[in-house]
């Protein structure tokens, strides 16, 4: 935190006292508020790991009394969703270790030979089947729709493509019954199918990085946001906001926003319960994450307007880890500022960071190192292997343009449809037209990079070497579209 502090202050002094014409006063404005989200993202990160070693989280559990189980239904909607798929969660659902269930398939297909399917599968495994008249709200509509018939005491969501494990209720509804005020209970996800590519695996890895020391934080906060999948809510909390907000595809995260706003209170369990899918192809993970990031940052316009109409419905800390999680998705502007600053000095000689090699080093060293080191040395000591969490890296900064796509698109107010991320096997790469901003970025890293070598041979400045080097972190970074993008057999 001091290594920070440090860089942001020095950053901060060099720029304002620098002595820059027009352009580069602008490149150098863009490059630090780039910098800046970054840093206040990787303070959000250490302040949710000082809150974990400081405030361990112990759930209270209700004791067992030998009364009747509370009432459950359990939700999966889906549409178009691979009948293979479907089947193997309906099982699992269907042989949970809780007698008081009821198990409904909220059927939202619109073609004959997914409704057929649909039936078959409801036959198969004695299922309740539910579909609407009128389709709107996507997810969300249907379920609300389908809450309206519901007298259970607890909503039970799950993913198309989630397998929990027996005991999934048995272990969390005690959590419920113990807390009045609990709206929901949060389980992470795991995906199961992190060797069929690499694009899975660093999938797999990335949600990893979210599920353990972020969303502990947040739940030690009383911020943690419902994830859309492995979820169980309290049915009097969702009816006493109206149901899931049906105005955006991240109806999850919008919705935990209304709950807290009412004062009640949610919970991350942090054990592994249930088992999903991942996207496998490089298509359908770009296809996921565009969905997540247009849907994350319409909620973000959403919490700024409410921040100056209703300031003190949500408690400040609670504030703090809205605005972290609504904003993530801005990455990829930051990202792309980063890659193009080393590329307009190199090629244009337009400067963004106005210091002296020595200084630089001095101030960006220690925070860079000190960051990079709590990042993977926490998450070791949680058995993840520093290179599977590198992988997971790398795919969300080829990713960049798509968050970036995805922004603009929301800050503008369009709204992203709700589409399933595809699992089916032997997915295509993607052809190289449909990636040319990642290969923009590659060839435009790569010219500059080589470009700046040639200028440092001659005029033998350090800041040419330094921005060489960057230019050359960012065609690497790049080049590992290549490697995700494979076909999957």
């Amino acid at each position: 935190m001091i290594s920070i502090i440090v860089y942001v202050v020095i950053r901060a002094v060099l720029l304002s006292s620098a002595a820059y014409k027009g352009t580069e006063k602008i490149f150098g404005v863009i490059l630090i508020c780039g910098e800046l989200f970054v840093v206040m993202h990787g303070l959000g990160y250490v302040l949710n790991i000082l809150k974990i070693l400081n405030y361990p989280q112990k759930p209270e559990i209700a004791k067992s009394e030998d009364k009747e189980e509370p009432s459950v239904a359990i939700l999966v909607a889906a549409r178009h969703e691979p009948k293979e798929v479907l089947r193997d969660t309906f099982i699992t659902l269907c042989n949970l270790n809780y007698k008081n269930k009821a198990v409904y398939f909220l059927d939202d297909s619109s073609d004959e030979k997914h409704k057929q399917e649909a039936d078959e599968i409801k036959q198969a495994c004695n299922l309740t089947l539910f579909r609407r008249q009128q389709s709107r709200g996507a997810k969300a509509g249907i379920i609300n729709d389908c809450l309206k018939t519901l007298g259970q005491k607890y909503v039970a969501i799950f993913d198309a493509d989630q397998n929990p494990l027996p005991d999934f209720l048995k272990v969390v509804i005690p959590i419920l019954e113990a807390d009045e005020n609990l709206a929901f209970v949060q389980t992470p996800q795991f995906y199961s199918n992190i060797s069929s590519s690499m694009v899975a695996r660093g999938a797999a890895f990335q949600q990893a990085v979210f599920y353990e020391y972020i969303c502990e934080g947040k739940s030690i906060s009383d911020s943690m946001f419902c994830c859309g999948t492995n979820v169980v809510f309290r049915k009097n909390a969702l009816v006493d906001v109206g149901g899931l907000d049906e105005s955006t595809v991240t109806e999850d995260f919008a919705t935990s926003i209304k709950l807290h706003a009412k004062g009640w209170k949610s919970l991350y369990f942090d054990h592994v319960y249930a088992f999903g899918m991942g996207p496998e192809s490089l298509s359908g993970y770009f296809k996921q994450q565009f969905r997540w990031a247009s849907g994350t940052i319409s909620v973000f316009r959403k919490l700024i307007i409410r921040l100056f109409t209703k300031p003190f419905s949500l408690r400040l800390h609670q504030w703090w880890e809205y605005f972290l999680s609504s904003s993530y998705y801005l990455v990829g502007i930051a990202f792309l500022i980063m890659m193009i600053c080393p590329v307009a000095y190199l090629l244009f000689k337009i400067p963004s960071f106005f210091a002296s090699p020595e200084i630089y080093f001095l101030a960006f060293m220690p925070y860079i190192v000190l960051s990079l080191s709590v990042f993977y040395f926490v998450l070791k000591n949680r058995n993840y292997k520093i290179r599977d969490l590198f992988i997971g890296q790398l795919l969300g900064e080829v990713t960049a343009t798509v968050y970036m796509r995805a922004t603009i698109s929301a800050l503008l107010g369009s709204k992203a449809s709700f589409g399933i991320t595809g699992k089916e096997a032997n997915a295509k790469a993607m052809s190289y037209i449909r990636l040319w901003p990642q290969l923009s970025l590659f060839f435009l890293s790569f010219i500059a990079c080589v470009w700046g070598i040639n200028r440092y041979i001659y005029e033998r400045e350090a800041a040419i070497l330094v921005n060489s080097f960057w230019a050359g972190y960012d065609f690497l970074v790049m080049s590992s579209v290549f490697y995700f993008n494979r076909d999957v057999k």
